[in-house]
């Protein structure tokens, strides 16, 4: 059985639609009759008159000096739909021919970092695949070897490494461990250890290209990749002044 709620899907908001209904049930009616019959409040239901008179929905005219209003043909409402439809078209033209400026707003706007936030496991993995896509081909990270490894598996950062390797991705990084330095190092890896007790890491840092890339490896996983030419210019400076400072650790 149809509702007044069917009626919404045709443009009309929840009370219009209650009160074109309850025209529609009760004939010619006051506004009082009207705002009983839909359940909305006789200041609201005026309102709400008024919106439909305006749609052609709904008309008003006197008897016995009282005021009436009644609802139309229905069939109006499927001249609104085709109105509505031609206005989106129109706008959806019109954002078309506005898209590439904001766009290129959005890209160029140098006071403005983009900044994009990931969530959970699968979200520092989106992040990965984006420093994978660097086309300067090196990195720059800081980082704890016990807690990455405490997030991945051997098997999925074995494949990153692999996949950086066969996109010649080089790596100059700070790391702790626990266990002490690595015995093996892997090509294209320029790495030097920092003692864990003096700095209590417990996130990874990457910069690479216009970006940084913040991922916290200790309690909630969560990461944000900051892409700014001014902001990764520091942080690489600030980076090769660690890394000159921890030749003495070696």
């Amino acid at each position: 059985m149809i509702t007044s709620k069917d009626l919404e899907r045709f443009g009309l908001s929840e009370k219009e639609a209650k009160v074109y209904f309850a025209s529609l049930e009760l004939g010619p009616a006051t506004a009082t009759k009207i705002a009983e019959k839909a359940g909305v409040n006789r200041a609201t239901t005026y309102v709400e008159i008024e919106s439909l008179m305006k749609m052609g929905l709904v008309s008003t005219f006197e008897k016995n000096k009282t005021t009436l209003f009644a609802a139309q043909n229905p069939a109006i409402l499927k001249r609104i739909l085709l109105r509505r439809e031609e206005r989106l078209k129109a706008s959806a033209l019109s954002l078309e021919n506005l898209l590439p400026e904001l766009l290129n707003m959005y890209e160029y706007a140098e006071e403005k970092p983009k900044v994009q936030y990931y969530e959970g496991k699968e979200g520092l993995l989106a992040i990965q695949e984006d420093f994978l896509k660097t086309k300067d081909k090196k990195i720059e990270e800081i980082y704890s070897s016990d807690d990455l490894y405490g997030v991945f598996t051997q098997d999925e950062l074995r494949k990153s490494l692999l996949m950086r390797q066969q996109k010649k991705i080089k790596v100059r990084a700070l790391y702790t461990r626990k266990g002490g330095k690595f015995s093996d190092i892997a090509p294209l890896n320029d790495i030097r250890i920092l003692p864990q007790g003096q700095f209590p890491i417990h996130s990874d840092i990457l910069i690479y290209g216009n970006k940084v890339a913040l991922i916290s490896l200790k309690g909630k996983l969560v990461g944000a990749i900051i892409d700014h030419q001014e902001i990764t210019n520091t942080l690489r400076s600030l980076f090769n002044l660690a890394w000159d400072a921890a030749e003495k650790y070696q």
